[in-house]
């Protein structure tokens, strides 16, 4: 497929509209031809990079095609249609006491084991599934028998998660990443903040047949006060979190969906937290000459030169990905305007195709990565949106388990909350 190059130049939200339609396609046309879950990678000459079907993946895509819809690149009936078969599809996955897996077989949805240990539950794969299906419910409100059991196959697969069984039997310990029937919690993963995972706490918490405790949230996710940072990098002091903040994702993820603005607990007001975060790693960029020669910025977990790394300030393989610049546009909309009008001149072009940008480029070294990924590509229309409309917010914000989950955790929020 052929693409027109974009013109830097052009108007601000020519450029938004173009860029989330063009990654839109990645999950429309680049879905698997009969599931149309998500695929984790394709490669950028379009080729099929793996059969693997990415269940974040998935969640994001299910995302994008709501603000398709809501943009009319597709009609209404056909986003219905089609979030209808991904939801049958994800139907016959086996569930783990009701997680799903991280990876699963794009024809037979049965599980692909991912690594060692990886090979069945998924409670942070899972959270970034539900968060799209969740925004799907609350956008087919319709009286129409297919969008009623749309929405009651939603409730179903939420409430079929077992949260508080996730905790190892600890009712004030933290959520635990996975498990496995083979492997037991061989993993020995703890969800500890702060990184990208804030929204599995809330839907933990706000769960009607199996809710955590709030104490699993003091003391497990927030390590009893102990993930605030409060030191100042580059200038900046960052509330939450690791020196330097880490990879962008950890401010992205969950916020596609849980509306930061105005969202504050005891350990931090959320949207400092991610504007933070985002001007640290931005201003480390402006530091490197590689990166401040083309004005481009943007560290994350990506494709890199020797491979998929997670990219921050702290730990920096020379690649830029935009995704993490372009999911930025709610906290640094001036920056991140800068950045991907600097990403369409990079080589006349060459970082914008047939789905959108590339993962990830290392300037330093001409280096182009040769996939798309499906966990970069997602934030990329769903920040965007909420910059432009607030939809995924306003949509997300509205359900009654994550209403009932900050209400629990003891999140103030001055746009949804008394």
């Amino acid at each position: 497929m052929i693409v027109e190059p974009l013109d830097p130049d052009a108007p601000i939200d020519t450029l938004l509209e173009a860029v989330q339609r063009q990654t839109f396609l990645y999950f429309w046309d680049g879905a698997h031809a009969e599931s149309k879950l998500v695929y984790d990678k394709r490669w950028v000459n379009g080729a099929i990079a793996t059969n693997m079907i990415s269940i974040s993946g998935t969640g994001f895509g299910i995302m994008a095609i709501i603000v398709a819809a809501e943009r009319q690149w597709i009609s209404r009936a056909e986003a219905l249609d089609r979030l209808t078969l991904i939801l049958e599809r994800l139907m016959l996955a086996t569930r783990y006491h009701g997680a799903f897996p991280h990876m699963v077989d794009g024809a037979t949805s049965e599980t692909i084991q991912f690594s060692q240990y990886d090979d069945a539950g998924d409670l942070v794969e899972t959270t970034l599934l539900l968060q799209g299906l969740i925004c799907a419910r609350e956008y087919f409100t319709g009286a129409s028998e297919q969008e009623q059991t749309l929405r009651t196959t939603v409730t179903r697969l939420f409430d079929e998660v077992e949260w508080n069984w996730f905790t190892r039997g600890n009712d004030a310990g933290p959520l635990y990443w996975h498990w496995s029937p083979t492997h037991a919690w061989a993993m020995n993963l703890p969800i500890r903040g702060w990184n990208e995972a804030l929204s599995a706490y809330v839907m933990a918490a706000g769960s009607q047949t199996h809710p955590i405790d709030p104490e699993s949230y003091s003391s497990g996710w927030s390590r009893s006060g102990t993930m605030k940072n409060g030191e100042t990098y580059l200038g900046t002091m960052l509330p939450l979190g690791e020196p330097f903040g880490g990879p962008l994702f950890m401010s992205q993820y969950s916020f596609c969906a849980l509306d930061p603005r105005g969202l504050s607990d005891r350990y931090a007001d959320y949207w400092q937290q991610a504007v933070a975060h985002t001007r640290i790693n931005r201003d480390y960029c402006m530091t490197v000459p590689a990166y401040e020669q083309y004005g481009v910025w943007g560290l994350t977990a990506s494709e890199a030169p020797n491979g998929y790394n997670a990219n921050s300030p702290t730990s920096d393989t020379g690649s830029i990905a935009p995704t993490a610049a372009l999911s930025s546009f709610p906290f640094l909309p001036e920056q991140a305007e800068q950045a991907l009008r600097a990403m369409l001149r990079y080589e006349d072009g060459k970082l914008f195709g047939s789905f959108g940008f590339v993962d990830a480029f290392a300037p330093a070294i001409d280096w182009l990565a040769p996939t798309y990924l499906s966990i970069d590509q997602g934030p990329i229309v769903a920040m965007i949106e909420n910059h432009r409309t607030g939809l995924l917010w306003n949509l997300f914000m509205k359900a009654p388990e994550i209403k009932r989950g900050l209400e629990r955790l003891g999140f103030s929020s001055d746009r949804y909350m008394a």
